[in-house]
């Protein structure tokens, strides 16, 4: 396969045979993000992913059943882009159970319903979305492009296409001058947004970011190891999905905690008290990572 690097892609797709239709962000402003920001965003040219699709499926056509559109937000593709694609994928691959691709608000509100139902029918079934808080002032601090109802009105599109959602919130992001407000607004929102799928990762500075430059100015803190459980906490308070797989299991977290929300949630709050009574080992410093 061709590929551009780095390459990125959620952990529940390790498995997965990894397509680039896009490289970069469109966005790439969020202040937190280095992932993209030594890419200039583009598609690649549409004879070239199909070249990667047909060369995959000759190489290992009954071994692939999960396939994910790389890079930052490919939705953003014209749907006329994206129908040859997943046409092309449905042939090259006949056991494909999934596509899967990271989305925003911004590009999941510029298609239309009928787009996001016929991208649907030809197989985009999973959307990554990274709302990181629910709290406003946050998004407009994080540079995030859009608010906590954008992103309520794109859940509510993708649900009714018939997309299941996997949402990304991001523990710290409010830094500890809206921690409270970030965590609990962070759980409304899940709330709102009523995904299949739900996570929570821990914000790390990354040298030579925006936020960075912040911190270094004392303009942004990061809560310490209590503080970001106790974010974990509020956010599972306010959390109530319909019916949510929940894991907060990421290298980045201290306390590897999953279930599913609402059944288990007395659990893992019993798990996390624990844990911020000193009676449950944290991840250490040196294991954990982005």
């Amino acid at each position: 396969m061709r590929y551009d690097e780095p390459l990125f892609r959620p952990p529940s797709e390790a498995e997965s045979f990894i397509l680039q239709a896009t490289l970069g962000c469109s966005w790439n402003a969020c202040t937190y993000c280095a992932m993209y920001r030594d890419k200039r965003y583009r598609e690649r040219p549409l004879a070239d992913v199909l070249a990667d699709i047909a060369e995959a499926g000759d190489r290992f056509p009954e071994d692939v059943r999960h396939v994910f559109v790389a890079d930052g937000d490919p939705l953003g593709m014209a749907t006329d882009h994206w129908e040859p694609i997943l046409r092309a994928l449905a042939a090259a691959f006949p056991r494909l159970r999934r596509v899967s691709t990271y989305a925003t608000a911004r590009n999941l509100l510029e298609k239309s319903p009928g787009e996001l139902k016929r991208l649907r029918e030809l197989g985009l079934s999973l959307l990554y979305l990274g709302p990181e808080s629910g709290d406003d002032e946050t998004l407009r601090r994080i540079a995030k492009g859009a608010t906590a109802e954008d992103h309520i009105e794109a859940a509510r599109k993708a649900r009714e296409a018939g997309m299941d959602q996997s949402l990304i919130f991001l523990l710290g992001a409010g830094g500890q001058a809206r921690s409270e407000a970030h965590a609990r607004a962070s759980g409304r929102l899940a709330t709102a947004m009523d995904p299949r799928f739900l996570s929570t990762l821990t914000l790390t500075v990354v040298p030579h970011t925006p936020l960075a430059a912040l911190e270094e100015q004392g303009r942004f803190e990061l809560p310490d190891q209590r503080g970001l459980l106790t974010e974990l906490r509020w956010f599972l308070e306010e959390a109530h999905p319909g019916n949510a797989i929940f894991r907060s299991n990421h290298a980045s977290n201290y306390l590897p905690i999953g279930g599913r929300l609402p059944r288990d949630r007395e659990a893992m709050l019993e798990l996390l008290d624990a844990a911020l009574a000193g009676q449950v080992p944290l991840r250490p410093e040196w294991a954990r990572g982005l």
